[in-house]
């Protein structure tokens, strides 16, 4: 397995230990099969919580301080949404590696239903690996995107269910639906 970096080493806006964030993200790679070094750059002064992949070679995942969150308790570290964030990321580098993602356009050119249901997708590979991804709350987004209509929820249970889908196909579902 390899080696994960976070940035910075202390914090002093949030109650984060950058031991337990790179703990977590072992753990998560361990279980999603990603064994290259990575490192996460933590936005400690932002209370959003936005997280983009901001390198894919060397990979590096960029996230605002309240992408880790506990949204219970404001300013603490969350395990099950950091381990949410980092394992969407990392299959999202898994998948762009597998060739099955080589026709997918860039992440800034994803539009916010692809984007959807890539998410649904990924999350639902995690909620195999024993991770909970709070399915309601992804179905809300997802029926955001494209429409609360039957035709809607059956795509995201395809997705959501589905464990060695494409680029074609997550697109081809997504479009389908809206």
């Amino acid at each position: 397995m390899g080696v994960v970096s976070v940035t910075p080493d202390t914090f002093e806006m949030v109650f984060y230990d950058a031991a337990v964030i790179a703990e977590v993200a072992a753990d998560v790679a361990g279980r999603v099969g990603f064994d290259d070094d990575f490192s996460i750059e933590i936005e400690e002064g932002s209370p959003l919580g936005r997280s983009r992949l901001g390198s894919y070679e060397p990979v590096v995942l960029q996230v605002e301080g309240g992408a880790f969150e506990d949204t219970r308790r404001p300013r603490n570290f969350s395990r099950s949404r950091s381990s949410d964030v980092i394992g969407r990321a990392l299959l999202r580098v898994l998948d762009r590696r597998s060739g099955r993602f080589d026709e997918c356009p860039g992440d800034d050119e994803l539009d916010l239903a692809l984007h959807s249901a890539w998410d649904v997708f990924s999350v639902g590979r995690l909620e195999r690996l024993g991770y909970s991804p709070q399915r309601k709350r992804r179905l809300y987004q997802f029926r955001n995107r494209h429409g609360f209509t039957d035709a809607a929820d059956a795509a995201f249970d395809e997705l959501w269910g589905s464990s060695d889908l494409g680029w074609a196909d997550v697109a081809r579902i997504s479009e389908a639906c809206r």
